[in-house]
């Protein structure tokens, strides 16, 4: 187990040793854009390389499935900041391959949290709010649609800048490879990958 402990005790010898110099940068991304994509653990650098963003070009933004599931939720409110505030012009969601977003379902969650100590009242309380955890703690069939999805709510939302371009990508989490589904400088054209010789 990675404890808290052995994260503070490395800290301490990366601040002594000035090795955060390297890192040294602004807050507005270098290459001006902004990124949505997925949490999973296989894009944490190989995303970045395969893209060839380095430190302090981009902003980026993980949740799980590279999702923007509500135009006024955390997600969105983050691209608009990267856009209005920090001078980001163009931007990307990159969903992959192999996601396991993908045909999640509600129930296995609802049991895992369970198993996990979650008392069933708590659930009614959250249904009796209103809040519908189906809606809210489920995946999606399809990477491409899911992509398309979020990128259209971007696109489309009231408050986002019409010039500013929405790019569509998915990428191999083995390979890197990006296969581009919407060119925001051309957003009729939409490109469908080669299903053949994509990696699962």
């Amino acid at each position: 187990m990675y404890t808290i402990s052995e994260i503070l005790d490395f800290n301490k010898t990366f601040v002594d040793q000035h090795r955060y110099q390297e890192f040294k940068t602004t807050k507005y991304p270098d290459k001006k854009l902004v990124i949505l994509t997925c949490m999973d653990t296989r894009l944490l650098e190989l995303l970045p390389k395969a893209m060839g963003i380095g430190n302090g070009d981009a902003k980026i933004i993980k949740n799980a499935g590279a999702t923007v599931s509500h135009p006024f939720g955390s997600i969105m409110r983050s691209i608009l900041v990267a856009i209005y505030e920090l001078k980001a012009e163009e931007v990307c969601v990159i969903g992959h391959y192999g996601c396991g977003m993908v045909g999640l379902e509600t129930s296995s969650i609802l049991e895992k949290a369970k198993q996990n100590g979650i008392d069933e009242s708590q659930l009614d309380l959250l249904a009796n709010a209103g809040i519908d955890l189906s809606k809210w703690l489920t995946g999606f069939q399809c990477v491409e649609d899911n992509v398309k999805n979020s990128c259209d709510i971007i696109k489309n939302h009231p408050i986002f800048p019409k010039h500013i371009p929405v790019h569509g990508m998915i990428i191999d989490p083995e390979t890197g490879k990006l296969d581009l589904l919407i060119n925001g400088y051309n957003p009729k054209s939409v490109y469908i990958p080669n299903l053949e010789t994509r990696s699962e």
